[in-house]
């Protein structure tokens, strides 16, 4: 029968064999998006050389200077972050490299992806990996009271009569949906857990709570997003599964979500506690 540790090392080697693709994905994009940035740099130096030239014999050099060095930082900045995902670290000034990802490479990457004909799932799905990925790499531990559990309407049971949305205590725990596990998670660990019907009331908790940290559930798309908006408070994002299609009685994987937490929470502290 395998222990503990062996059952923990088989489900990060699950979560980690699901999303390898991903990464891959997210690798590939981010290196066409920085060549191509690189290219039409290049073409904004050599397009008015001749121009520039009878306006100072200097000035298509100073211009080629200043492009040469936005073309050095692209270059660092993706082989920094692709270094960051693939040693799972921080490197030389990398401290920077998720408010660059989601700031500024995902919606070039967006833009090249559609191009290429790539779903946007598969590439927000991928930038979701990487976001957790650096959120990871930065190794930073909470306290429980530091943390939020912020869940999606959409995985309370549609037949469900009961309000979730103001109070999520009001739920009975009757077991037909992920909820009542999500708030014994919530209660085990001291974290406290709300749900948001939408990427407003989503803004709103996050105000009202002042979370340090926060772990996210949600569809790639309402994901990819809400990291976004809250940057740069760090979001670790789990991925719902919809087997009855969208917005539909989801599920998530209560095992992945409290892995999550573990990742994140002051153990020590908390037995101390």
């Amino acid at each position: 029968m395998p222990t503990k540790d062996q059952k923990i090392l088989a489900l990060e080697d699950a979560i980690e064999s699901t999303y390898v693709a991903k990464k891959r994905l997210f690798i590939g994009l981010i290196t066409g998006t920085s060549v191509l940035t690189s290219l039409i740099l290049l073409l904004l130096w050599i397009i008015p050389f001749i121009g520039l030239a009878n306006i100072h014999p200097a000035a298509p050099w100073v211009l080629g200077i200043v492009i040469i060095g936005a073309i050095l930082l692209i270059a660092w900045s993706s082989v920094a972050l692709i270094m960051n995902i693939l040693l799972g670290k921080k490197i030389f000034f990398s401290n920077k490299m998720r408010g660059m990802t989601i700031k500024i490479f995902l919606p070039l990457m967006t833009m090249l992806g559609r191009f290429l004909g790539i779903p946007k799932a598969k590439i927000r799905a991928s930038f979701i990996k990487v976001n957790n990925e650096l959120v990871l790499g930065e190794r930073k531990r909470y306290q429980p009271q530091d943390m939020l559990m912020l869940m999606p309407h959409c995985l309370q049971n549609s037949r469900c009569k009961i309000r979730l949305t103001y109070n999520i205590r009001n739920c009975k725990r009757c077991g037909k949906c992920p909820i009542a596990g999500l708030l014994d998670i919530s209660d085990t660990y001291g974290i406290k857990m709300a749900i948001a019907t939408g990427g407003t009331i989503a803004r709103r908790i996050v105000v009202q709570d002042k979370p340090r940290f926060i772990l996210a559930v949600a569809c790639e798309r309402d994901l990819a997003s809400g990291i976004q908006d809250v940057y740069p408070l760090p979001c670790f994002g789990v991925l719902n599964q919809r087997p009855h299609g969208p917005c539909l009685d989801t599920q998530v994987p209560l095992d992945h979500v409290e892995w999550a937490i573990k990742k994140f929470l002051d153990i020590e502290s908390e037995e101390k506690g």
